[in-house]
């Protein structure tokens, strides 16, 4: 993944945040809003975009963007750069391909053994019994 090219492509809006920071947080705008086409996307190839545009597809709204915010600190710049790591890791989290689960055989040890705990409690419950109902 060319993070260079990608990040190109992305916009950045910086809004004000709430929390706290006293007058100044009310004058400055420290929130940072990534926002990113997934099908104008120049950097992967139609079946990337898919995976994504599924595996994304609860934080992609209903244009085909998505959308990341960071409000951490109370810096502009500081919250740019931690918005810029979750976009990096959220992609690759979301490229990622699934492996398909291999079913295994159970041991025929484990089988047997099985059979014989069931066996012995079987033959346990047997020896509770009175014998003069027989």
């Amino acid at each position: 993944m060319n993070t260079e090219k990608l990040f190109k492509e992305v916009t950045y809006k910086a809004v004000l945040s709430g929390g706290p920071g006293g007058q100044h947080a009310n004058k400055t705008s420290t929130k940072v809003i990534l926002q990113w086409k997934v099908h104008d996307s120049e950097v992967f190839n139609d079946e990337e975009k898919e995976r994504l545009q599924t595996k994304l597809k609860t934080r992609i709204n209903k244009e085909g963007v998505l959308q990341l915010s960071s409000s951490v600190t109370r810096s502009q710049h500081a919250n740019k750069m931690l918005v810029n790591q979750e976009f990096v890791s959220v992609l690759e989290e979301a490229l990622k391909k699934v492996k398909k689960r291999k079913k295994t055989k159970l041991p025929k040890a484990v089988k047997l053994k099985r059979l014989e705990q069931k066996k012995r409690h079987a033959e346990k419950k047997a020896s509770r019994k009175n014998p003069r109902l027989f």
